[in-house]
């Protein structure tokens, strides 16, 4: 598919006024395509030749002003509009189109539980053209008046209030000016919850299978819905601008959730069938407040062209968490922030594919796919909550509301958001933007005390890195009770790099740069503190300041300048003692996820996974009372992950339960049964039996992980094959196999697959689209080959394969993590060697 580039859409703008788009769709045609028919409405400024973005099955027909075009001229996904002259036109399209698989499109799902079908749109960033004919970009909006017609029995649900008119036909409400990847559609049997609040229409919606589920929690999920739009509205002064507001949570979504006006659309992972933490419940109630941002900032207010998506992620990824912790009842958004996402954008943004977050220019439409990541998401909402500490928040929601008063309906730049926030304030905003949005990179800030003897010491603090930061020092002192906790003496903020040696009063246990997290930046430790961190971290009071030192300790192991066995014994020594449900969920996927499965060499792995079962054991252990089962939850799946034998996880699994608790939910069944298909402790029948008892859309994952996992030759023949040659496999079923294939326990059965990996991911990426050679790049990468080969054998596809977009920059992010792990491991042999060296001499010397 030809991709649209900036120069182009520039032209096409000077070029058009798109006034509305009447679409009718036929969802009735059959299981492989559907009817698409289209008229747009249109002003040419100017005498000037064209085109419309299509990607159909078959086109039809299509006309201009009433005089047709030959469908042969559709070149790929552009049909030619030749001779245009200024003034008004009409352009009819009448097209057959495909039904996806990959979550792009118009995706089409039918549910293994009971056989009812769903489709959904998913039509960002450059997917509408898979389901209607367009000017495919977004400051070309128009009004959009759409009619679907469906099965009998199906519901439809669009952007504006959806009216049946009979005959399964369905008319939504025309809307008002949007941008063609914000249009959508969900139809099929949907089991839905409706309410109103505050006159305007609210529903959430999935399908029915999962309709107990949703009904247990849709209380939960509407109060949320409920406080945020409140809150929201006492941020800005635009009210909401569209007709209802659905949330519909749909099978196989490749995104998190999507921004749709009035029509927002999640992955149904979001309705939980099995138990979950807490954690996962405010992780669920954020995504409700990011997408419901996404409003205001996004839908009412879009950007220009796709250099300025950080103005809509990094705002809604802000607002997301700040909201959920105003205004909801969960208290620790911003730690999980720290430990997760955050995380995610210090790695991005360490790799060869960083960007800043606010680039220069954005050649096209595939180059910009590929910055929807941690920079755009975590390092921008990190870099506007910095803006808000330096700023204040007051300015900083008095230039947004201004922003979005002044583009309300239209389009913005980066330019005109920094004039925006200029307008509320004194101080020198752009300015900023060219330090934090413009550069790249992550700063280091180290602190030191010295002229500590006269009882008051001397702080400063040196800066890797050219961004101004505003930042919190936290100092801590021993309890008097010596119980192994910490108190905070004090915790003040200062401005680097003005600040050049401030007054800290007697040497602190522990000095915590960043206390509270409100800078994005990489920490160390003064000589003095790290012993304190050693031997107190689970005593500091605050779970975000825990997070903070755990963030450090995560990317000290990953400069090499921390040996990964310190970080696995920091945990086993504190994380028995840790409340935090995040932190303590962070800490653990780290360290068996980067530590065990990379960090260290094959031969140490056993005792790393030794460590992290025994301390999954003790929180186990302690959460026998009843009183933690979020910490308890966590400890259990964990334990799973990591056990080396498979007596215990087969008792657990024939009692169906763990002892004291919890009840093992289809979830954790699958969870066990992966881990022992991993130990070659199950077989097919067990799986199939399994899959008997839940034939669920997400037990099918769980078999086809499960039989990926097994260490059997032909069981992993089969697997590839699913993934690589035969194409039948959704997206969820890919990213599942995917998961199960590569397995640290079984790299000498699946050591000759690596090689072929290069060959078959670039075929299939080919072939399959940017989902899917997104999920080979990420979730069928041979992760858990750390050796030199491996390496020059992803080096030399770089260079010579050719690789589409999508799965070249996974490949670049995945040898880079790659070659990290190589140095991180090369680091520890040679401080081995060294320790080695200096005992044997000291020996000799006593000689």
């Amino acid at each position: 598919m030809s991709v649209l580039t900036r120069d182009e859409a520039q032209t096409r703008a000077r070029l058009l006024d798109v006034h509305r788009y009447t679409i009718d769709l036929d969802l009735t045609a059959g299981e492989e395509t559907f009817g698409s028919r289209t008229v747009i409405r249109f002003t040419a400024r100017a005498d000037a030749d064209t085109f419309v973005e299509l990607k159909p099955e078959q086109l039809r027909s299509a006309t201009l002003d009433g005089q047709p075009l030959d469908p042969d001229t559709l070149d790929d996904n552009r049909l030619p509009l030749k001779n245009l002259t200024a003034g008004e036109h009409e352009l009819r399209v009448d097209a057959r189109m495909r039904y996806s698989r990959t979550g792009e499109g118009m995706h089409r799902f039918t549910d293994p539980g009971d056989g009812e079908t769903y489709v959904y749109t998913q039509l960002f960033l450059d997917d509408v053209q898979r389901v209607f004919a367009a000017f495919d970009q977004p400051d070309l909006k128009a009004v959009f008046d759409l009619t679907v017609t469906a099965p009998q029995g199906w519901t439809v649900l669009a952007n504006g209030i959806t009216e049946h008119t009979g005959d399964g036909v369905w008319k939504a409400a025309p809307t008002p000016p949007i941008s063609t990847y914000l249009v959508a559609v969900a139809a099929g049997p949907w089991h839905s919850v409706r309410t109103e609040h505050r006159g305007l229409p609210f529903g959430i919606h999935c399908r029915r299978s999962l309709a107990p589920y949703l009904d247990a929690d849709a209380e939960e999920i509407l109060d949320v819905t409920r406080a945020c739009f409140d809150r929201y509205h006492e941020k800005f002064t635009e009210p909401y601008p569209f007709d209802s507001y659905d949330q519909a949570f749909v099978p196989e979504f490749n995104a998190g959730a999507m921004e749709n006006p009035g029509l927002v659309t999640f992955r149904d992972e979001f309705v939980h069938r099995s138990a979950v933490t807490d954690t996962e419940r405010q992780t669920r109630a954020m995504v409700i407040a990011h997408e419901m941002a996404h409003m205001w900032f996004g839908d009412l207010v879009t950007l220009k062209w796709w250099d300025d998506i950080w103005l809509n992620e990094s705002f809604a990824e802000y607002m997301g968490y700040q909201t959920t912790a105003e205004a909801t009842r969960f208290t620790g958004p911003w730690t999980e922030f720290g430990i997760t996402r955050k995380a995610w954008g210090y790695d991005a943004d360490q790799r060869p594919s960083t960007h800043p977050v606010a680039p220069e220019a954005v050649q096209d439409t595939a180059s910009a796919l590929l910055n929807f990541d941690g920079i755009s998401y975590a390092k921008g909402a990190s870099a506007l909550r910095q803006l808000v500490a330096w700023l204040g928040e007051k300015d900083f929601l008095a230039g947004i509301n201004h922003h979005i008063t002044r583009h309300r309906f239209g389009n913005a730049t980066l330019a005109d958001f920094l004039d925006s926030l200029a307008s509320a304030t004194d101080r020198d905003v752009h300015a900023w933007a060219e330090a934090w949005l413009r550069t790249t990179g992550v700063d280091t800030l180290t602190p030191t005390l010295s002229r500590c003897d006269d009882g008051t010491c001397l702080l400063t603090v040196t800066r890797a890195g050219s961004r101004p930061h505003r930042v919190a020092v936290g100092l801590y002192d021993h309890d008097v009770s010596d119980d192994g906790h910490l108190t905070l003496r004090e915790r003040r903020e200062i401005d680097l790099p003005q600040t050049t040696a401030e007054p800290v009063g007697k040497r602190p246990a522990l000095l915590l740069l960043n206390d509270g997290d409100l800078t994005y930046a990489k920490i160390r430790f003064d000589p003095d503190s790290f012993p304190a961190v050693r031997h107190h971290l689970s005593g500091l009071p605050d779970p975000l300041t825990r997070a903070v030192v755990w963030n450090a300790l995560r990317d000290a192991v990953r400069d090499g300048e921390l040996p990964p066995a310190t970080y696995l014994a920091t945990a086993r020594a504190h994380l028995p003692h840790e409340t935090d449900l995040a932190v303590a969920q962070g800490v653990l996927a780290f360290a068996h996820t980067h530590i065990a499965n990379r960090y260290v060499r094959p031969e140490d792995r056993p005792a790393a996974l030794a460590t992290l079962a025994d301390l999954c054991r003790d929180l186990i252990r302690r959460t026998e009372d009843g009183d933690h089962p979020g910490l308890r939850l966590i400890a259990v799946r964990h334990f799973i992950d990591v056990a080396t034998r498979s007596d215990t996880l087969t008792a657990w699994l024939a009692d169906g339960t763990v002892p004291g608790g919890p009840e093992l939910d289809p979830e954790l069944r699958w969870r066990i049964l992966g881990r022992l298909a991993v130990l070659g402790a199950t077989d097919e029948a067990a799986i199939a039996a399994e899959l008997a008892r839940d034939p669920s859309a997400t037990g099918q994952e769980g078999a086809a992980r499960c039989r990926a996992a097994l260490p059997d030759p032909q069981a992993k023949h089969r697997a590839w094959q699913a993934m690589f040659t035969t194409d039948d496999l959704s997206n969820y079923l890919f990213t599942a196999t995917a998961k199960g294939f590569w397995q640290p326990e079984q790299a000498d059965l699946v050591r000759d697959y690596v090689p072929r990996y290069y060959q078959d991911a670039v075929a299939v990426a080919a072939r399959r689209g940017p989902a899917i050679a997104a999920a080979a790049g990420r979730w069928a990468f041979p992760a858990h080959a750390v050796d030199a080969d491996h390496l020059r054998l992803g080096e030399t596809c770089l260079r010579e394969a050719d690789p589409v977009p999508a799965l070249r920059r996974r490949l670049v992010d995945e040898l880079d993590d790659l070659a990290r792990a190589l140095r991180i491991r090369r680091a520890h042999d040679d401080k081995e060697a060294k320790e080695a060296k200096e005992t044997k001499e000291a020996a000799a010397q006593e000689r």
